[in-house]
């Protein structure tokens, strides 16, 4: 069995390091792997909706490429390229959005969500939409447009995290979901700090890639 390749869609390094160290305890003994990588001709972070639509094309081409994977994860929360790529290749195919919020609801009643940008809480919310479960969001704040790399490293950008954090647990959520691959570093830290579990979308996602591929024959 080939490996669930997990492809961070912009290009920053670090980000896709923390990735891998965020779902190596998912790793099973006997099944697939894990494979991490990223898109080295997109942008650092990805913020606008050219840059969702140009990352989701590498996405959709660096798939195409690997007809040896079990599953791809495009662990963005954009979830660039999955819809497309879903026609184009056999494989399971799963965003970090969707699977983010999956999980959440399987944790709480209500959800809430921690952004990179302002500009990111609209383009999330057409996906919300999309699925269904818009009446499940407590609320989505965000950010003001932080990069992947420091939402999960810088300090100040982390205490901006637990104020959101925080601020949403008092508008209802009983889960927070990360709007960022880049934030798995702190994801238990805050979850003790604000009091409520957070959701890293990209630990979600590779935990539903391997339900879905199922243990070798």
């Amino acid at each position: 069995m080939g490996p669930i390749l997990i492809i961070n869609p912009n290009s920053a390094s670090s980000v896709t390091q923390g990735i891998a160290a965020a779902i190596a305890h998912l790793a099973p003994v006997n099944g697939p792997a894990f494979e991490v990588t990223d898109l080295p001709a997109s942008p650092a972070t990805i913020m606008t909706a050219e840059d969702v639509a140009r990352a989701g094309l590498g996405f959709a081409e660096a798939a195409q490429a690997r007809p040896d994977a079990a599953a791809f994860v495009s662990a963005c929360f954009s979830d660039p390229g999955v819809e497309l790529t879903r026609t184009l290749v056999k494989q399971p195919v799963i965003g970090v959005q969707e699977a983010g919020i999956l999980t959440a609801m399987a944790r709480a009643d209500l959800f809430g969500i921690i952004a990179l940008a302002p500009g990111s809480v609209a383009r999330h919310r057409v996906k919300i939409r999309a699925m269904g479960v818009e009446s499940r969001l407590a609320a989505e704040l965000a950010l003001p447009g932080v990069s992947a790399e420091a939402s999960g490293r810088d300090p100040e950008v982390y205490g901006m995290c637990v104020t959101l954090g925080r601020e949403l647990a008092q508008k209802g959520a009983g889960a927070v979901v990360l709007g960022c691959a880049g934030m798995a570093p702190i994801r238990a830290r805050l979850e003790r700090d604000i009091g409520i579990a957070v959701i890293d979308p990209v630990q979600a996602a590779a935990a539903m890639a391997l339900g879905l591929v199922g243990a070798p024959e």
